[in-house]
Formats: C-alpha cells, structure tokens, sequence
C-alpha cells in the first residue's frame, strides 16, 4: 500500500486536512463513548445515567487514547493512526485491559444491561482486532462505525439507523481510502467484522 497522503505535516492541508480531522473526530474511541452515554441514558434516569456513561468513556474510550498519547510522545509509535501494525500491539492490550477492567466493575455494580453488553462487545472486539492485527492491518475505523450501525439499529431501531448513522459509515470508508490509510479489502475486512462482533452477543441476550 502506498503511504498514506497525510503521513506528513506538511502535506495535512485542505482537503487531507478536512478528512484527517474527520477521521480523528468520527474515531472509534468517540463514536463508543457516545453511544455509551446513549445506552446508559435509555435506561436510567439523567444524573445516574451520564455517571455510569463517564466511567465508561473513561476507562474505555479515553484510558487507551491516554496510552497511545504517550507511546506518541515517547517514540514508542511512530504517528497518531499507527499504520505500522507492529505499533498497534500495546494499544490493543491496554484498551483490552482497560475495558476488561470496565466490564468487572459494571457487573459488580449491577450497571445498565445495555452498558454491560456494550462493554462486552468492546472487549470482543479488540480481542479479535489484536489477533488479526498479527498479519493483516483491518480498518479499526471501518470496524468501529459499522458495529454502530448495527448497534443503533437493534437497540434504537433500522430507521434511525439508516438516517443518523449510515451516511457516517459511507464517509469514513470514503475518507479512509481518500487518506490511503486502508485498501478497500481492508475496509471491507473492518465492516464484516464489526458486524459479525455485534451479532455473536445476540444469542446471548444482548441488544436484543
């Protein structure tokens, strides 16, 4: 794969510019901790319900964001989106620690059951994504936004599935391929994926 068009500085002007803050903005860490706060929201009342959804966005959005920050700053990685798969292995088991860690606690405190199945998911999620990123770079993002839509639509419903969330899908597939972050197998490889992650707790009773 060629290198992606905003891998320098100098080069993130314009339309790289706009896609990349897109890309950062629409990032998995902010789109879970959004639906968590939406989650936790459906089922208890505000105060309540925007405190578990802190602890949640916490512990799994912003601890493993917190992490690779640092491995940025110290030379552990190389740049923010970590093309280099070999990079990606601490972020991954820190994120799954972190949201393992989540988890434990949610079930101790009898959390909203939509919050303890989201968490669940997450931790799937990056279980099978730290795997993969053993010999294949899958699009997190492309993961991340098509586990939303599919989210949104058992929890929420298909309707406001298609209209709220799928246009995000079309353009952070678009915009990962504009930066030649991704391949398009990649992209596809990231949407079957985090489809399939959703669907495997449905026998399990959740999102349902």
């Amino acid at each position: 794969m060629s290198k992606p068009r905003d891998h320098h500085v100098h080069h993130r002007i314009g339309a790289v510019k706009a896609a990349r803050l897109f890309s950062n903005i629409v990032s998995p860490p902010v789109m879970f901790a959004v639906l968590g706060l939406a989650f936790s929201l459906r089922e208890l009342p505000f105060w309540p319900g925007f405190g578990y959804a802190a602890v949640y966005g916490l512990m799994v959005s912003l601890a493993p964001i917190l992490v690779i920050l640092y491995l940025l700053k110290t030379g552990h990685i190389a740049e923010l989106h970590m093309s280099n798969t070999r990079e990606r292995h601490i972020p991954y088991l820190s994120a799954i620690v972190c949201t393992g860690l989540a988890y434990l606690l949610f079930v101790t405190l009898n959390a909203p059951e939509l919050l303890r199945c989201l968490t669940l998911f997450n931790i799937i999620e990056l279980i099978v994504l730290s795997i993969i990123n053993f010999f294949f770079l899958i699009s997190i993002h492309a993961t991340g936004i098509m586990a939303v839509f599919v989210l949104v639509g058992l929890v929420y419903g298909w309707t406001l599935a298609v209209v709220a969330v799928l246009p995000f899908v079309l353009l952070v597939c678009y915009v990962r391929l504009y930066l030649k972050r991704h391949t398009p197998a990649q992209i596809i490889a990231g949407l079957l994926l985090g489809a399939l992650s959703v669907i495997w707790l449905l026998p399990f009773g959740c999102f349902t």
